[in-house]
């Protein structure tokens, strides 16, 4: 069996599916274990090889794994395009995520013969890393770069956007619907990841198809804290709170080029649709429509989508519409953060303190939202496409109750007792110790 060479200089090989979500959490995680002295490599696909190489991380790029991203899903798999209704979509995209289970480990294989890594950090929907751990026998460690997925008999099934039951009825009721997503909804998925595992020679799994990397993997570092998640009864005893795990950053943030211009404005609301939605009527649009010529300033950053045609549209001295701003800049000067629901913005967010308005349903958006709502951080308008006067209620809302800014105060100043590359690499250094004494 393999040999840890150097405690002192552990081999970590990182490993994500190429979404932008599951991959910017990992770069601050990795470049801290980089700075501790760790042999850092990374398994990437074209999307990110180039900016991981350039914070000096040597990368493995994809070689029979497909390159599954946030951009070309329907450009790979043409059929989608003919499914009707957000379940058979992502039913069809889960599948696809467990296709390339074999894929990816195929290829840590051929990796792991240049690169005999001690530990093995992914995001928690890489999937061939259950195989990684029964046949390399080498530990993983999953990271969580959304809010916590793994189930729960205290909560509604995860990917509904549903919050904790308020009485017996929709205990009831939720009990009902984890039967249907285990049974029904992702019965074919669990097949399909059971068969891949029959294949390998690994023990198959019974239940949700969604627990399978989280509840077999050996550590789950959660990025965030308990105080954004619900309450259950049964966590997994492998799941350890990290605090907020942003990107990694190679200088301290510049301010805001346009600061100036914020000065005379009492109130500053910051918007965002984030870097892959492209259609600027569903947040953007409503926000600078409610805020026009209004004593707010309205600062938007649009991704680099429309920015040209944004600005023809909204000349207002009350508008700055932006391709992309940095959050760290800009996030001390405004008052309220209006969102489609990024679990690293929300987290950006609430470490400098912000209450938020959030409305996005889609890429499991509205599990983030829904605890927004939950928590009273800000308020979740549980839709795709809100309205201007939606917008601009809640948004006077969260400004004019104190208690959402207090919410928002109390998690940030749980978040900052967590330092997250130095709780997270003690969690992997008493690991890979573990994995040396059994050996």
């Amino acid at each position: 069996m393999q040999q840890l060479c150097n405690m002192s200089q552990p081999r970590v090989l990182f490993a994500h599916v190429p979404f932008d979500g599951h991959y910017y959490p990992l770069t601050g995680l990795a470049m801290y274990l980089v700075e501790q002295g760790y042999d850092v490599r990374w398994y990437s696909g074209t999307a990110h090889a180039e900016k991981i190489a350039a914070m000096g991380i040597p990368v493995f790029p994809f070689k029979r794994a497909v390159e599954l991203n946030q951009s070309n899903t329907d450009e790979l798999f043409p059929e989608r395009r003919q499914l009707k209704g957000k379940i058979a979509k992502l039913k069809f995209d889960v599948r696809q995520f467990i296709a390339r289970a074999p894929e990816y480990y195929e290829d840590l294989q051929e990796i792991k013969a240049r690169f005999p890594f001690d530990v093995l950090v992914c995001d928690a929907a890489f999937t061939g890393a259950c195989l990684v751990k029964a046949l390399m026998r080498i530990p993983v460690v999953a990271v969580g770069v959304f809010p916590l997925s793994v189930s729960s008999r205290d909560l509604p099934p995860n990917g509904m956007g549903l919050t904790p039951a308020r009485n017996g009825f929709e205990k009831l009721k939720h009990a009902g619907l984890r039967w249907m997503s285990r049974n029904v909804l992702f019965a074919g998925a669990l097949k399909q990841t059971n068969r891949i595992f029959t294949r390998y020679g690994v023990n198959t799994y019974n239940g949700l198809v969604f627990d399978v990397l989280p509840k077999r993997c050996d550590l789950l570092l959660q990025s965030g804290a308990p105080g954004f998640e619900y309450q259950r009864s049964d966590l997994p005893n492998n799941v350890r709170f990290v605090g907020s795990l942003l990107p990694f950053r190679a200088k301290a943030p510049a301010p805001f080029h346009l600061q100036s211009r914020l000065a005379s404005y009492g109130r500053i609301i910051l918007v965002t649709q984030g870097t892959v939605e492209k259609d600027p009527e569903k947040l953007l649009v409503p926000t600078l429509e409610a805020f026009k010529d209004t004593p707010y300033m309205v600062v938007a950053t649009t991704g680099g989508f429309n920015t040209a045609l944004l600005r023809k549209r909204f000349p207002q001295n009350n508008i700055i519409i932006e391709d992309y701003i940095d959050f760290d800049g800009v996030m001390p000067l405004v008052n309220v953060y209006v969102t489609n629901g990024g679990y690293g913005g929300v987290m950006q967010a609430v470490s400098h303190q912000l209450p938020l308005v959030v409305a996005g349903l889609h890429e499991g958006k509205n599990e983030i939202n829904a605890r927004v709502g939950y928590f009273k951080l800000g308020i979740d308008l549980r839709t795709e496409r809100p309205t201007a006067w939606q917008v601009r209620s809640a948004i006077e809302k969260v400004l004019s109750d104190h208690r959402y800014k207090e919410n928002v105060r109390n998690l940030a100043r749980e978040l900052e007792r967590y330092h997250p590359g130095r709780a997270a690499e003690r969690y992997i250094k008493a690991l890979l110790h573990l994995y040396q004494q059994k050996r």
